[in-house]
């Protein structure tokens, strides 16, 4: 079948079986275009808050400032980029906590993680629609980013001076760049394993992925759209 004959699938329309026949490479929607928007967002924001924090952090970095206008407009801007990153990742949060909370498989993942590593997916347990190293991504990025903001508030003096001592701004300074770093190291992390993973990043960017991507990295989370069970075992899908 070509590909201008793909049948596209939301989880409403999708038929028992049907995006896992062989040789019917079934497209199956795993993100609506609101949650991919909102993703975007958070990620160009925490990009921009990378720079401009780095570029305020170090003198040998200052240059980035230049990217936001210069010293002023950095320093001016870099905390209201921060808000911004706030809320649009608490848009993501209430779209995807539940499907982020641990499951019993996990473990078995986390237990095997050699063979996630070594690409054999036929030696893991059925995921769902997140496995265990995406759920460590999300719950690293939602504390992470609380750290941040309440960090950032103690040290943005505009608005919040009189409401923190000279120690705790400087406890604060200390904590949001620790903070800083730990994010950064997440944010690469969910990168590679994004590139690694071929057909995730088109999952975020045109909303679908093949019956045969969701067959074989979130098997459990594709039987939940198509309503098969693990004893109802359909054939491995085309990709």
């Amino acid at each position: 079948m070509s590909a201008d004959n793909l049948k596209t699938h939301t989880p409403d329309d999708v038929e028992p079986g049907d995006a896992v026949r062989p040789g019917h490479p079934v497209q199956v929607s795993r993100y609506t275009v609101a949650a991919r928007i909102n993703h975007w967002i958070t990620a160009l924001s925490l990009i921009a808050l990378a720079l401009s924090g780095m570029a305020l952090f170090t003198p040998s970095l200052f240059f980035l400032t230049g990217l936001f206008g210069g010293g002023q407009w950095t320093r001016a801007l870099h905390p209201w980029i921060g808000v911004v990153l706030f809320f649009s990742f608490a848009g993501l949060f209430l779209r995807f906590w539940k499907a982020n909370l641990p499951a019993r498989e996990d473990g078995t993942w986390l237990a095997r993680i050699s063979d996630v590593l070594r690409g054999r997916e036929e030696r893991l347990p059925e995921i769902g629609k997140y496995n265990a190293g995406q759920k460590f991504v999300f719950w690293g990025m939602s504390g992470l980013i609380i750290v941040l903001i309440a960090s950032g508030i103690a040290m943005w003096d505009q608005y919040f001076y009189a409401f923190t001592t000279i120690e705790q701004k400087r406890v604060a300074v200390l904590v949001h760049a620790v903070a800083a770093v730990c994010i950064i190291c997440v944010w690469i992390i969910h990168v590679y394993a994004a590139i690694w993973v071929k057909g995730t990043i088109g999952a975020m960017t045109r909303g679908k992925v093949t019956g045969g991507w969701a067959w074989r990295h979130h098997r459990k989370w594709l039987r939940e759209l198509v309503g098969t069970r693990p004893g109802k075992r359909p054939p491995t899908p085309a990709e």
